[in-house]
């Protein structure tokens, strides 16, 4: 079984003596991809785990970690996939599943052979994946764009204009804590998930990619009356802890896909803070 990264829970108290270098190490996750790995970072927020996988030269399968103590992966968990990507392929015992890019798919507690590939190794594919604990084994499922609820946002004049595309949350697909899904910010914008919140009920990671080459974000987190920044770049996570606010502003528009992991699946349940309230 594989040792990998493994992230503590940090108290807010705790956390306002952080450097820079010291958030990073606790709240950034700088490598998601590596040709023909399982990259993963296991976190104590919820026991969620963040990683990706990007077949090149061979099928890549999913193997337990020694986190875990488990037989396989999914022996009590739940994982949330999403394409980011060329065109490529999960197969779930034996069950094969197409993912375009920006397509999703879900795959319930007690899968046992999860493998992944892709149609061509000059454009692999890029599964970007959250992993939480789960009680009960609901069904696998392909979430398309076409299938999401879709929520448009925000406005040019406040340079946060963007698209919620929510793939694996409830009402879409049942899970047991896990939802997922993808903003897109449109040209001009660079502000994401303003005004800020918390929800204390779920912790939240947040994937950062399509960022322009020599472009970065910036992501603010923390209380709102003792906020911080951490520069990410492109193809980078941010894990944030459920006393945490989250936003980040880009140099230029991106997209991100935001998960999520606790007790309250209601995407709803936000305690807002306004921009002239943050300190």
């Amino acid at each position: 079984m594989k040792i990998i990264e493994e992230r503590f829970a940090v108290h807010k108290d705790d956390y306002k003596h952080y450097d820079t270098d010291k958030l990073r190490k606790h709240f950034l996750i700088e490598k998601i991809f590596a040709a023909d790995e399982v990259l993963f970072t296991y976190t104590h927020y919820e026991r969620i785990m963040v990683g990706g996988v990007m077949p090149v030269n061979a099928t890549v399968p999913l193997e337990p970690v020694y986190q875990q103590k488990a037989d396989h992966f999914l022996e009590r968990r739940e994982l949330g996939a999403i394409n980011v990507g060329g065109k490529g392929a999960i197969t779930v015992d034996g069950e094969r599943f197409e993912l375009n890019t920006k397509e999703a798919l879900y795959i319930g507690r007690g899968a046992k052979e999860v493998i992944f590939s892709s149609d061509n190794p000059d454009q692999p594919a890029k599964f970007y994946m959250n992993s939480a604990p789960a009680h009960h084994a609901y069904p696998h499922k392909k979430v398309g764009m076409s299938d999401a609820k879709v929520l448009e946002l925000g406005s040019s004049e406040t340079c946060n204009e963007r698209r919620i595309n929510q793939l694996l949350i409830n009402g879409v697909v049942d899970t047991c804590q896990l939802q997922m899904g993808m903003t897109e910010l449109q040209p001009g914008s660079i502000w994401n998930t303003m005004p800020v919140h918390t929800h204390s009920r779920r912790m939240e990671a947040y994937f950062y990619f399509n960022i322009p080459e020599e472009q970065a974000v910036c992501h603010f987190m923390g209380p709102a009356e003792e906020t911080r920044h951490i520069w990410v770049g492109n193809e980078q996570a941010i894990v944030s802890p459920p006393w945490s606010m989250h936003s980040g502003v880009g140099t230029a528009n991106y997209t991100f896909i935001w998960g999520m992991a606790g007790e309250n699946l209601d995407y709803t349940d936000m305690d807002f803070h306004k921009p002239h309230t943050l300190k």
